[in-house]
């Protein structure tokens, strides 16, 4: 169907402009005088999107949709659904009080796609860097069951738990974080400048230099000669890496080395899969079938070598498998885990279950995360000991040998 854009008064006599899509002119005009809305303007367009060429500069400072955009959209929306708002006006409302203006265009499309006769979660699905595959999936459950605001309020619970994980990570890394930066720039200001200067004084003494010291000019001559060749090397496999693991093949092996990873990677796993439970959690406990539960979860997990097991735990149970070998197959769950899925397989409460276990995992992820610096801090003390060391040996060693020739002498 061909687009139009309109221009509209509202009924408190504001100006409203948009796209909808429609047979002809006069089925928009019915579109926008069923929702309150009086035509001022109707002409055909072009469909709704942005134009590299002609939009470049909108795309260039447009303000990002942020996750906590889309959990107060949700928390927003299932107060005014609790209330018994209608969700065209409830979106009216949210469209006009949205701070973040990317948000408040993506709100307007969503009003003029469910005037056009969609769905809630086909509209959500014309914007899928906004909503994600598991948000749509719970929509289209709360659209079948008939209980949207209920959705909305697991929505935001679920969204809350994604942030606060996110933002705990991003704590206990900062500390860390910092420091190997400074190593880094500490290493190379002393390889640009502080090591030439010494190279010149010990060119003087014309005597044989320590291997230590040899090793450290000839690295820091390296770098002096060739430093935009290592730059451009550090941002190309930088960007190969990037790439590479946009690859469905790359994105496996990294997201399984991950996991290998000392320190990290026990934590990576554990929030993987207190992910996995809570979100499993809340798809049965809306109603999704439990197959279409781990099709559905498989995608939040955001790792693809655990969402690969979910996935293959998914076809063992369509071949009859019981939830308990299925599990215990994937090799990710930790034997109390497989003891607490037993017991609700055998009693029916698996999604109270998954809940315990997505509550023991975020305690065992909250526990890593607060004694993460110190389990890091020894290893970046012997790293900046070592560094110290190797500048102490190389830098001081061919003086101190000279010393020692002046005072036998």
């Amino acid at each position: 169907m061909p687009f139009f854009a309109y221009k509209a008064r509202n009924a408190q006599g504001e100006l409203v402009q948009g796209t909808l899509e429609g047979n002809d002119s006069s089925s928009i005009a019915a579109l926008l005088i069923n929702t309150a809305m009086t035509p001022i303007d109707i002409k055909p367009t072009a469909a709704p999107g942005i134009s590299l060429t002609d939009n470049w500069w909108r795309i260039l400072t447009e303000e990002k949709v942020t996750q906590l955009d889309v959990q107060m959209f949700s928390r927003q929306l299932y107060t005014l659904l609790k209330a018994g708002v209608p969700i065209m006006r409830g979106l009216v409302g949210l469209q006009e009080s949205a701070t973040n203006k990317t948000f408040a265009r993506v709100i307007q499309d969503l009003r003029e796609s469910l005037d056009a006769g969609r769905e809630l979660s086909a509209a959500m699905s014309r914007h899928p860097k906004v909503f994600s595959p598991f948000y749509l999936s719970m929509i289209r459950v709360g659209e079948m069951t008939g209980r949207l605001d209920n959705i909305f309020l697991r929505l935001f619970d679920h969204l809350e738990f994604e942030r606060e994980m996110g933002n705990r990570v991003r704590s206990a890394l900062r500390y860390p974080m910092f420091v190997v930066i400074a190593m880094a720039v500490a290493i190379t200001v002393i390889n640009l400048f502080v090591i030439p200067a010494f190279a010149k004084v010990y060119a003087g003494f014309h005597a044989k230099l320590p291997v230590m010291t040899q090793i450290l000019i000839n690295s820091s001559s390296f770098m002096v000669h060739y430093w935009l060749l290592l730059l451009v090397g550090l941002i190309g496999s930088g960007v190969g890496f990037k790439f590479y693991i946009a690859t469905a093949s790359g994105r496996y092996r990294w997201d399984k080395l991950r996991l290998h990873f000392p320190i990290v990677g026990k934590i990576v796993i554990k929030g993987t899969l207190a992910r996995f439970a809570r979100s499993f959690a809340l798809s049965s406990k809306s109603g999704i079938p439990i197959i279409q539960s781990l099709s559905v979860v498989a995608q939040t997990v955001d790792n693809a070598y655990i969402a690969n097991r979910i996935e293959q735990m998914r076809n063992a149970i369509e071949r009859g498998e019981s939830i308990l070998r299925a599990s215990a197959a994937t090799n990710v769950f930790t034997p109390v885990v497989l003891q607490m899925i037993a017991v609700g397989e055998e009693t029916g409460d698996l999604d109270g279950l998954m809940e315990e276990i997505a509550e023991m995992y975020e305690r065992e992820v909250d526990y890593e995360l607060k004694t993460l610096s110190s389990q890091i801090e020894p290893i970046l003390i012997l790293g900046l000991g070592a560094l110290v060391l190797v500048l102490a040996l190389g830098v001081f060693l061919p003086i101190w040998n000279l010393g020692q020739v002046a005072l036998h002498k």
